[in-house]
């Protein structure tokens, strides 16, 4: 699939761009019907204290979370929640959260779009060379309870050295609107560096080659102020209203289903909650550059395979 050379110009400067029609309406609609499958067949007793709290980050300290990086899991919305158990009153296809972070890699139809020639052909056309998945997820945005998304950089959680790799490949399955929940981001912010690192706590998990964990009170991950990088007064703050984002530089991204919202790992994104009867599926894809091109995944990243394997890739590095 060819990408028009305005998108790529649009990536670069604004650090956002959308290709319109990337996906057919069959994909998207395979993909809801087999994630429909999946949580048919989940047993929500299997992921108490899995809720995610965007704001709070609280889901981080858990195992099932930490685990998750070659599975697939369920993680709830806070509004379908008690205890961090499953409301009676709600149907679990309509408390989840997101599914993650492995369906790119754990699930025949997932992984059949997420490897397919043009999402490679997608990063190729924006200067990555040998990019690998380390991440995918789905995000459900439900209708009347989808938890908004605080302004964040990508690669705040999905760091490499010695430069930054991280491309979020952000696949509207439905309609994604002003009333669901659609994208907003600030145009050019990319350009701003990256603010901060959420990394793996050593207090907790103990020093590299120690043999042993740390203090297992203290935090599992935790955010780092990146030295030089001023700081925003919106760092993790859920604005109140659309006129304030629009205040703070940030614009709306409406797109329909099928259409691919390219986003670059330091430009500033977030959401509003979801407070409408309709929802705002989406399958979203982080790569990185491989390390054929001198890129190294850091090892105080939240997310890593145990047994320090790689990466899928997704195809041949480019020539």
């Amino acid at each position: 699939m060819t990408i028009a050379e305005s998108v790529v110009e649009a990536f670069h400067r604004d650090g956002l761009a959308v290709v319109e029609k990337f996906a057919t309406k069959a994909e998207c609609e395979a993909m809801m019907r087999r994630m429909e499958s999946l949580i048919a067949a989940w047993n929500p007793e299997n992921s108490k204290d899995s809720v995610f709290s965007v704001a709070a980050d609280a889901h981080v300290s858990s195992e099932y979370f930490f685990n998750s990086s070659d599975k697939i899991r369920f993680f709830l919305e806070p509004g379908a929640t008690d205890a961090g158990v499953l409301k009676e009153t709600f149907d679990k296809s309509r408390a989840v959260h997101k599914v993650g972070h492995a369906l790119h890699v754990a699930d025949d139809v997932f992984k059949a779009y997420s490897t397919s020639e043009k999402v490679r052909q997608v990063a190729l056309a924006l200067g990555w060379h040998d990019p690998v998945l380390p991440q995918s997820m789905y995000i459900f945005k439900q209708p009347l309870i989808g938890d908004a998304a605080v302004p964040h950089q990508d690669s705040t959680f999905l760091h490499t050295t010695p430069r930054l790799t991280c491309l979020g490949l952000w696949l509207a399955l439905e309609d994604a609107t002003l009333d669901n929940g659609c994208l907003w981001a600030r145009p050019g912010s990319q350009k701003e560096g990256l603010r901060r690192v959420f990394v793996r706590n050593p207090a907790y998990f103990g020093e590299p080659g120690a043999g042993s964990l740390g203090d297992q009170t203290q935090p599992a991950i935790v955010f780092e102020a990146v030295p030089g990088v001023p700081a925003v007064a919106h760092e993790g703050q859920a604005f109140k209203a659309p006129a304030d984002a629009e205040a703070a530089g940030f614009r709306p991204y409406p797109v329909k289903q099928g259409d691919l919202v390219l986003i670059h790992g330091e430009v500033d994104h977030m959401s509003f909650s979801n407070t409408s009867p309709a929802s705002r599926h989406t399958y979203q894809l982080h790569l990185v550059e491989g390390p054929s091109q001198g890129i190294t995944w850091s090892p105080r990243n939240w997310l890593q395979y145990d047994d320090g394997r790689p990466f899928p890739k997704l195809g041949p590095p480019a020539a």
